[in-house]
């Protein structure tokens, strides 16, 4: 029997010198590489020889003779680490040019030797935008059969990713896409692939490890291999053959390093004790089980700014809303909508993690994220007591401050309303509900604000002075956009959200927050939502621009006035067709209530105010109680359309004189 002869060599005879001899060339080169392939030996030789190679192979003029190092980076945590890796190189002589892709002509990458890059993942697992130029290059290059896979034959490059592991089903996504398509287009990976969590907590230390992998690998300083190797620096070239044997094999499965091809059929082995670490992990786990929420990098950012951290995953901080009403100078909306003493009001919270990266988060996303509860729990008594000795401590430091009046010291020094809202997602702590107990046990009322993406804990919450639900927009493509959230199905959990608050007894709200250009049209959209929550009230509020950040691309354009929101809030009480109306507005805060009308409008009296003592009776004495068994009557003042625009007429108002020029002054 003779075997067919493949067409490709019967075509060989008939086709012209050159074109037969470029033929043949492939042709021997693909055999080469399928031997390669077989052999794990001669596979180890050429990357090690690969690796020894000068980086500049090409004579071409155009050749770059400098290292290339890119980062792709949206809040420059990117940036900052390939800024460190370059100071690194250079200390030891290894000459890059540190280049934001933005600025670089990605065909230009065919003529270089040496490309590292450092490349964070953003929303929906695509590339920053100072990346995504190259990103798509080099995705369109590797997809497009006319470029060849050999275009970047005489690069090669190595990859770090910076990513959030919280989002499971896009962690480092840009970073891994890069590697391979650099793969599919020729280069050669020098370095294996680097992964860094920055919800980890260890992030630089898993960046610096990968360095100094990098740099060794770059001064011929190949692993524990390196004895077979010359010292001599980039240039330096491999003399004979390098042997690997078995005990080699055997060293890297102690070690728990396995090779690419072997993972098919061997793991690591089991004489390990405790498996694979990776990242502080073994087999993906915490080594002790339990882990810090707050890391000392988040932790450092938070006290930065005014946060007092409590344990691993608490904290508490004084509200500048109470600083004013310790000097009579007025409080925040609660006081106008629902009677808080703002200068008796602590604001904490018993998790700073949060399952969402608001674009217009106020925190700047300096807390941590998950999805779960995965950290070490503290105690919530302990949580309580240690929130109440902070928050009077820092009131304490007030007395001397210009303005602020013994009296509302004194009362400062005694908190009577907590409001959990202060960053992250409160309703995620495990232990909650005990976390309430102890507060309403010292006749201290809860404001507690949910995210609506836990509808099971929602449903399992014991009774609450006011409950929030955040509705940040009202269809699903506008709330993924805004708040960026970590679940995949965040719009199912959106919506069993506040079909659980409709089975609440006590006072529920939806907090709506305005952000001109992204959801101030949604009023039909708004009001669809109203029947599946059946909220008490629905609290209407501009966004607070709360400065630059390159985590979020608001500016003061999406800062409605006091009157966009009066203009939306009456449009949307129309469409409720008369169950709400507008109650309360507090012109300072550029925010505005509608309540029900039927449970809160009496004989044309608005009822919003709270009467505290009640509640804590109510709650005593253990039997059901509603929202309406604790309302109180709102004073006139704070009535929507008040000349007092929501301001209390005790305290005394102060406006700063602003000495900004005109637009008519300015051109003259």
């Amino acid at each position: 029997m003779f075997r067919k002869t493949p067409r490709s060599l019967q075509l060989i005879p008939t086709m012209s010198p050159p074109t037969r001899l470029a033929m043949l060339t492939l042709l021997s080169a693909s055999a080469t590489l399928y031997f390669i392939y077989k052999s794990r030996n001669r596979h180890r030789l050429l990357l090690t020889r690969l690796l020894k190679e000068p980086f500049i192979q090409s004579s071409s003029p155009s050749s770059s003779k400098r290292g290339k190092l890119f980062f792709l980076s949206q809040t420059n945590t990117s940036k900052t680490l390939a800024r460190r890796l370059h100071g690194l190189l250079t200390l030891n002589d290894l000459p890059f040019d540190f280049v934001d892709p933005k600025d670089y002509e990605p065909e230009d990458l065919c003529k270089e030797s040496l490309v590292v890059i450092v490349a964070s993942t953003w929303e929906d697992g695509g590339p920053p935008q100072n990346g995504s130029f190259l990103v798509n290059w080099l995705t369109e290059s590797a997809d497009d059969f006319r470029v060849g896979a050999l275009v970047l034959k005489d690069c090669k490059y190595a990859v770090f990713g910076v990513g959030s592991r919280s989002y499971v089903e896009t962690y480092n996504d840009v970073a891994r896409g890069v590697s391979e398509k650099l793969r599919k287009l020729g280069a050669t990976e020098i370095v294996e692939l680097g992964e860094g969590d920055t919800d980890e907590g260890d992030l630089d230390e898993v960046f610096d490890a990968w360095s100094d992998k990098v740099v060794g690998v770059l001064k011929g300083l190949v692993g524990e291999n390196r004895g077979h190797f010359e010292n001599g620096g980039i240039g330096s070239q491999i003399e004979g053959e390098v042997e690997f044997s078995d005990s080699d094999e055997e060293d890297d499965l102690e070690s728990g390093v396995v090779d690419l091809e072997d993972i098919a059929g061997k793991g690591p082995s089991r004489k390990s004790k405790i498996g694979t670490i990776a990242n502080g992990k073994v087999n993906g786990e915490v080594v002790n089980g339990e882990k810090e929420m707050v890391t000392p990098v988040i932790r450092a950012s938070l006290q930065k700014q005014g946060y007092k951290i409590i344990g691993s995953h608490s904290g508490v901080k004084l509200c500048r809303w109470t600083k004013s009403q310790l000097r009579g100078r007025g409080g925040c909306y609660k006081h106008s909508f629902y009677g808080i003493e703002s200068h008796r009001c602590m604001e904490a919270t018993p998790s700073l993690a949060c399952a969402n990266k608001c674009v217009f988060c106020w925190r700047h996303h300096t807390n941590p994220v998950g999805k779960s509860w995965r950290w070490k729990m503290d105690d919530p008594l302990v949580i309580v007591d240690t929130a109440i000795d902070l928050h009077t401590k820092m009131i304490r430091q007030m007395k001397g401050v210009p303005g602020v009046k013994a009296e509302r010291l004194s009362e400062g020094l005694l908190p009577r309303h907590c409001a959990l809202s202060l960053v992250g997602e409160p309703i995620m702590y495990p232990e909650i509900n005990a976390l309430v107990d102890e507060l309403h046990r010292r006749r201290i009322s809860t404001f507690l604000v949910t995210n609506a993406q836990f509808p099971e804990r929602i449903k399992m919450l014991k009774p609450i002075t006011q409950l929030y639900v955040s509705v940040d927009a009202a269809t699903k493509d506008s709330l993924k956009a805004i708040d960026r959230p970590l679940f995949g199905d965040f719009w199912e959990r959106f919506v069993d959200s506040l079909k659980a608050l409709r089975e609440k007894q006590q006072r529920t709200v939806y907090r709506l927050t305005l952000v001109k250009g992204w959801n101030t049209e949604d009023i039909d959209a708004y009001s669809s939502l109203f029947d599946l929550g059946n909220p008490d009230f629905i609290e209407i509020k501009g966004v607070t621009y709360c400065g630059s950040s390159a985590t979020s691309k608001l500016t003061m354009e999406n800062v409605p006035w006091h009157s966009d929101v009066k203009k939306f809030s009456e449009a949307l009480a129309q469409k409720s067709n008369g169950a709400y109306e507008v109650a309360c507005e507090h012109e300072h805060s550029c925010c505005v209530l509608l309540g029900k009308v039927s449970k809160f409008k009496i004989d044309g009296e608005w009822f919003t105010w709270i009467d505290y003592d009640k509640f804590h009776d109510l709650v005593a004495c253990g039997e059901p109680f509603t929202s309406e068994d604790y309302m109180s009557c709102t004073p006139s003042w704070a009535v929507y359309g008040a000349e007092e625009g929501g301001f209390d007429p005790d305290q005394s108002r102060f406006k700063k004189e602003r000495h900004h020029k005109s637009a008519a002054e300015k051109l003259a």
